[in-house]
């Protein structure tokens, strides 16, 4: 068995049934410390494994990283996928509007500014989803610490569908903001854009940038490849989204026959895909012609 593979699941879980580890460690007869360990990979039993997964109201399997991982919370997906790219070498990614590990401050910025404010009209759950958004911001900023040192490659397809509406919509587009919040959140996704032009133009070593400008696939994903390993991640969830209260189901696998699917996918859309200085044009006219409309 991977110890350390079952204490980053089993980290994730925690997060994702919204226990305490305390209240966890109590229920099981340890320490919270010793949680912990079993947490940073230390040798756990079978009999704890099954425990844990019965608290946890999950297969035992999962735990075990066999099967498919299931996930209804963006924090515990988003710990999970943190976790595969602390060692992943590529990443690909299909059909979003923008790469997370790659936006700006500004970005950060804005879909803080958006999440408080939203957090602070909760009323009497405003503790609670301020507490659930500062650890998912935690996670994220996590994520692009590691890419900064690690700097995997990244391959990333943008939808020009999902562009459009990110420009018009703005960062944290689902979510009701004040007009000026709003205002801000959409200055910050156009020029999350107009970077994403530059990107490509310049085709920085290691960073790949695509436009799709015909039909979009269906849904979103991204596959990760690491050298003896790889996953794919498949998931309802934004990093613009409000994490408290976003509802979905990810899943996460390594079975071969799902990832050579989605490459095959992948490879599709690639070729097709707008590339270099053609698509980093024709993403600027997009742009364009929407602050013109």
């Amino acid at each position: 068995m991977r110890f350390t593979e079952i204490g980053q699941q089993l980290r994730a879980y925690r997060l994702e049934s919204g226990l305490r580890a305390e209240e966890i460690a109590a229920r099981l007869g340890v320490s919270r410390a010793a949680l912990y360990r079993y947490e940073k990979g230390e040798v756990i039993k079978l009999d704890t494994i099954k425990r844990l997964a019965e608290l946890l109201k999950i297969s035992p399997l999962s735990l075990l990283g066999i099967g498919v991982e299931y996930y209804n919370r963006p924090i515990g997906y988003f710990e999970r996928v943190r976790q595969i790219e602390e060692t992943a070498d590529q990443i690909l990614l299909v059909n979003g509007e923008i790469c997370y590990l790659t936006t700006s401050d500004a970005y950060d910025g804005a879909l803080g500014q958006a999440l408080d404010e939203v957090s602070d009209s909760a009323g009497p759950e405003r503790a609670a989803q301020r507490s659930v958004v500062e650890q998912v911001h935690g996670i994220q900023v996590a994520r692009k610490r590691m890419y900064a040192s690690r700097k995997p490659g990244i391959i990333c397809m943008i939808s020009a569908v999902r562009v459009q509406q990110f420009v018009v919509a703005g960062v944290a587009g689902a979510l009701t903001l004040s007009d000026r919040t709003r205002r801000l959140c959409r200055q910050v996704a156009a020029a999350e854009v107009a970077h994403i032009a530059d990107m490509m133009e310049a085709e920085p070593m290691g960073l790949q940038f695509g436009l799709l400008p015909a039909a979009e696939p269906t849904g979103t994903f991204e596959i990760l490849r690491s050298r003896d390993r790889a996953s794919i991640a498949i998931s309802p969830f934004r990093a613009d989204s409000a994490p408290a209260t976003t509802t979905g189901v990810a899943m996460i696998t390594a079975a071969d026959e799902a990832i050579a699917a989605h490459q095959r996918v992948a490879e599709l859309l690639w070729r097709d895909a707008l590339k270099g200085t053609t698509g980093a044009v024709r993403l600027r006219q997009l742009l364009a012609d929407m602050q013109d409309g």
